[in-house]
């Protein structure tokens, strides 16, 4: 499973690093965000692009599975 770390990245940094990682993979990705707006952000685009998020809280920060 490709990993995209983001976390600490401002905006809009996570969501391009996650649409170049999407465009590349051919399975599932793992996004690691810091902050609860890119983890909707992420969510969001996913599901635009027809795809499955599911999102974890691990500690203060964000993991989510796109599929």
């Amino acid at each position: 499973m490709k990993e995209v770390d983001a976390r600490g990245l401002s905006c809009p940094e996570p969501l391009m690093l996650t649409a170049e990682a999407l465009k590349n993979a051919n399975g599932p990705i793992k996004v690691l965000v810091s902050e609860p707006h890119q983890k909707t952000n992420i969510e969001k685009f996913a599901k635009d692009k027809g795809k499955k998020a599911t999102s974890t809280e691990k500690g203060s920060e964000f993991e989510i599975v796109i599929e």
